[in-house]
């Protein structure tokens, strides 16, 4: 099984991307942000921590974390958001690590996509086998976030200000597939990475 972190900037079209290997690769997928969504809910691993730091003021009705509550206290707060990441990150490399032994020992796939924003600067190079940078010019990127979130060019900024420039991208990623033009281009250069591994599907 060959383990291959899915990075790129945001409005670059991960989600499409990912979309399509589930359909034409034998493999699974692993979304970082929706694994730390499930590790922040009540029984599982951050969420007693993250309580502890900002207080039951975050918590719904339900007992469970509202995200919007917790938000709008780390982002108003760049100290308790590190904090905050100090406890989830890691957390969910570790259950990324533990999923991938556990793959391993099935034996059963012959890939294992991880996604997420922070694969470089979180160390994932160490537990994949590739990094792949899906890439997206930016003027494309902020059409599409305008288009398909309703994101104003001010919330595209502050978005992008915080991620990784194109050159760290490429220097640090084996394999570039550009998603600037349109999905079938995309699906190309995969289908001519993956070659034989493809499944017989469209």
């Amino acid at each position: 099984m060959k383990v291959i972190g899915i990075t790129g900037g945001v409005g670059a079209g991960k989600t499409e991307i990912l979309g399509y290997l589930q359909k034409r690769a034998d493999c699974r997928v692993i979304i970082a942000d929706q694994t730390a969504h499930e590790l922040e809910k009540r029984g599982g691993a951050c969420y007693d921590r993250i309580v502890a730091l900002l207080g039951t003021e975050i918590l719904s009705a339900d007992g469970e974390i509202d995200r919007s509550k917790m938000a709008a206290r780390i982002f108003a707060d760049r100290d308790i958001l590190n904090s905050v990441n100090g406890i989830v990150h890691p957390a969910v490399k570790e259950y990324i690590v533990d999923e991938i032994r556990k793959e391993q020992e099935k034996g059963v796939l012959r890939y294992l996509f991880i996604e997420a924003a922070l694969l470089i600067e979180g160390g994932y190079d160490q537990i994949v086998d590739e990094l792949w940078y899906i890439y997206a010019d930016e003027q494309v990127r902020r059409e599409r976030l305008k288009r398909s979130r309703g994101y104003s060019d001010e919330k595209t900024d502050s978005i992008m200000r915080r991620q990784m420039a194109d050159e760290m991208f490429r220097r640090h990623c084996h394999v570039v597939i550009d998603n600037s033009k349109t999905l079938t281009y995309a699906y190309e250069q995969i289908d001519k990475k993956l070659g034989e591994d493809l499944c017989q599907r469209k």
